[in-house]
């Protein structure tokens, strides 16, 4: 059973990736665009204000067609059959315990649940701590302290979420189900809140251009473009791990019919017997 539900985590995670990908395409991409057009046009104008005409002009490694296509695509459909992969083996391990000690749990409403704590805790809290932004936002001399922050909070975002899980197992007994998760997504809150608290805030959206005599050469980066692309970027994961954590209850629901079906053909053996 261990290896069904490592297939169907691969298979959700492989459809969420394909779905997730085309709606990318569709939204976020064209800010990606703007930003990206945004950013020749400043580059042209710290030329110009510092007086090096095409100085620093180079062609792409990889045409904006590729990128947007190609490598755009891979990468949201690797990222999603890992995630896949992960929710599976969560799934299996959580379901060797809730199984055995709660065996009227339905395996659909565990999966619903894993769905959105993976959510929150693998994108939800990241994304509140250090919002993505779109290309041309951010200093290139603090992108190893941005990512080294980002990754700080993600690790401990998710051994949190872990452990928040384990403390409302370890309640329910003596609590009831929603007092213990009440009590257990309260810790976890106050446990992100103090991480965020402590890791460095970084606030690095572009600003005008302007020349030696602070003539404006250049407006500062538009903040509709932030906007709206962080708005897309949190509906695209919603839509990936929606879609992921559907797409699993449903095969769930697949693998628990021939139980049921094998059951129910036990019991008209028994009744036939006894006849």
């Amino acid at each position: 059973m261990e290896k069904r539900f490592i297939g169907a985590g691969l298979l959700s995670g492989l459809i969420a990736g394909i779905v997730a990908f085309v709606f990318a395409r569709l939204f976020i991409e064209p800010q990606v665009a703007e930003a990206i057009d945004y950013e020749e046009g400043r580059s042209h104008a710290e030329e110009m204000v510092a007086g090096e005409h095409g100085a620093h002009e180079h062609g792409e490694v990889f045409a904006r067609s590729i990128q947007e296509n190609v490598g755009a695509g891979v990468g949201t459909v690797v990222f999603a059959v890992c995630m896949g992969a992960f929710f599976a083996v969560a799934f299996t391990i959580l379901w060797a315990y809730l199984g055995r000690h709660h065996p009227g749990t339905d395996p659909r409403m565990v999966a619903a649940a894993l769905g959105l704590i993976g959510f929150v805790a693998v994108f939800g809290v990241p994304f509140f701590a250090y919002p993505a932004n779109p290309p041309a936002v951010g200093d290139d001399d603090t992108i190893g302290a941005r990512s080294g922050a980002f990754l700080t909070i993600t690790l401990l975002s998710l051994a949190f979420a872990i452990a928040a899980v384990v403390f409302a197992l370890w309640l329910r007994p003596r609590l009831g189900g929603l007092r213990s998760a009440v009590a257990a997504a309260v810790g976890y809150l106050v446990a992100v809140g103090i991480t965020i608290a402590l890791l460095p805030e970084f606030h690095e959206v572009p600003g005008p251009v302007t020349d030696d005599a602070g003539q404006l050469t250049f407006p500062g980066f538009p903040g509709d473009v932030i906007a709206d692309f962080r708005i897309y970027t949190i509906a695209d994961q919603v839509v990936l791990w929606s879609v992921l954590t559907v797409v699993f209850a449903l095969i769930l629901g697949r693998l628990a019919r021939p139980s049921r079906a094998a059951g129910v053909r036990a019991g008209d053996e028994v009744v036939t017997e006894q006849r």
